[in-house]
């Protein structure tokens, strides 16, 4: 349905734009009860930055009214003593967010806030709506006037406008007419809720700060503050603390298969923290050996792409018994952009990001390990390096299966048709990166190992089998944070 005096052609194109914005990965955190609130929510984000440097922001509550911050940027450089002075209040909630294409704007940096006849409230969202398009075209039907471009706001407006009584009621109906990945924190006058979807897709803890009740994407934003993890938050299950309680509700709908999203494990998520009861390291380094049983090879070193290839090289290397070695020294504080000088320095744009360690490649056959293949831009320019550094063989291994489907469930992966594996076999992309073998590690490999989480798992951009249908028009070209990263060397 198209807004108020809006000509199909119009609502077409601002669909499109719409489409593009609609999926950003995030970390959400949240407290209630602590006389810091807002400085404790700070540390938190800090150690979910790893979940989106876009921007963040952090709303807390006192005495019923809402204080706000969202900016730009990394939560270091964004929030200062005298801006958390600024927000006062035993219970706060923050977001950090991952940029998209054309997304990168304020107005779509979370928590968002609105005030309703049942009082105010604010919501930080980790997750994808995969029928956000559709509901939002309903509702612009129906006169609303969206400031966003973000899943998330479809959440707010439907809760906004549902009849139920509490805030609590509201955000239970709201969410009974969403469907996709959602974890989420929601902050009003007296509580903090704590929520996710029936089929887990993205990760939700429950901790314990002295008196006080944190709840955080992952378990590494409690270790920072000095939490205890109490347990995860359930799928289907929201949980809502008001002084010092925790009442855990499951007012949707039961009987849902669980699917959390099994990139996490493999790339998303910090090596530090804890998923279902099992550590991320742990997990990609037992890929790792599967993935040296299953696709052996001779050689001399084992060289991980520095930061998503170093646990699962560490487990193919003890597997395999090749000595591991950090030939490659990744430059963290790379921009999107950069200075390049007028005469050209060979292989600049990859050097910015990494450099091969003089002396140790020289004559040796190496395996280099990463976590995925997604456009393939990045070990391109790797495998050349290494060779320019006098490596006799490059052996490239990847601890997941191709990737051959995009997510739409919070993981902002390229469209198909940008994917490699999409219309390349894997004697085409070794062909294409350069490197002397290819050898990814096998759905059955990854199921198998994922099989001691004793948890469903989805893992649709490896096998293209989606547990919940994306809703036509939903599904649109966007940018990633893949792009973002492979995009910086260009």
């Amino acid at each position: 349905m198209s807004g108020p005096g809006r000509t199909p052609d119009a609502q077409a194109l601002l669909d499109e734009r719409l489409a593009d914005h609609f999926h950003d990965e995030c970390g959400v955190f949240g407290i209630a009860g602590h006389p810091e609130a807002s400085r404790i929510t700070y540390l938190g984000l800090y150690a979910l930055q790893h979940r989106g440097q876009e921007s963040a922001g952090i709303v807390s509550v006192k005495d019923g009214d809402p204080y706000v911050h969202r900016a730009m940027g990394l939560v270091a450089d964004i929030f200062n003593e005298p801006l958390l002075d600024r927000l006062p209040g035993r219970s706060a909630i923050g977001h950090v967010r991952y940029s998209t294409a054309g997304g990168s704007q304020l107005r779509n940096a979370q928590p968002f806030c609105a005030t309703t006849d049942a009082g105010p409230v604010a919501i930080a969202h980790n997750g994808n709506l995969v029928n956000a398009l559709v509901i939002r075209r309903e509702l612009e039907g129906r006169g609303a006037i969206f400031s966003t471009t973000a899943d998330s706001e479809v959440i707010v407006q439907l809760l906004a406008r549902s009849r139920e009584r509490s805030l609590e009621e509201r955000l239970i109906d709201a969410l009974s007419r969403v469907k996709g990945a959602y974890s989420l924190v929601v902050l009003t006058r007296d509580e903090l809720i704590a929520v996710r979807d029936p089929h887990g897709f993205r990760p939700l803890s429950l901790g314990r700060l002295g008196g006080a009740w944190v709840v955080a994407s992952e378990t590494c934003a409690l270790d920072l503050i000095g939490a205890s993890h109490e347990r995860d938050i359930e799928p289907g299950e929201m949980a809502v603390i008001r002084r010092g309680r925790v009442r855990a509700l499951r007012p949707f709908r039961r009987g849902a298969r669980e699917h959390f999203c099994i990139f996490e494990y493999i790339y998303f998520a910090r090596p530090d923290s804890n998923l279902n009861h099992h550590t991320v390291y742990s997990f990609r380094k037992e890929l790792g050996r599967v993935l040296a049983r299953e696709c052996p090879v001779e050689a001399d070193l084992v060289v991980p792409v520095l930061d998503s290839g170093n646990t699962a090289a560490l487990g193919f290397a003890e597997e395999s018994g090749i000595p591991y070695e950090q030939a490659m020294i990744r430059n963290h504080y790379v921009r999107r952009t950069f200075i390049e000088p007028a005469q050209a320095i060979r292989h600049f744009g990859v050097k910015v990001k990494h450099n091969a360690v003089p002396g140790i490649l020289q004559g040796k056959r190496v395996v280099l390990v990463d976590d995925s293949i997604v456009r393939g831009t990045t070990l391109i320019k790797l495998v050349t390096l290494l060779r320019s550094a006098g490596a006799k063989e490059v052996h490239l291994r990847i601890s997941s299966p191709p990737t051959i489907g995009p997510c739409h469930y919070g993981i902002d992966t390229p469209t198909r048709e940008e994917l490699i594996a999409h219309d390349h076999d894997v004697e085409e992309i070794r062909g294409i990166i350069g490197a002397d073998s290819l050898g990814y590690l096998s759905l059955e490999g990854l199921r198998a190992t994922a099989s001691v989480l004793k948890r469903g798992f989805c893992d649709a951009c490896f096998s293209d089998s989606y547990p919940v249908p994306v809703e036509e028009g939903e599904a649109q070209p966007q940018m990633s944070l893949f792009q973002t990263v492979e995009d910086e060397e260009e």
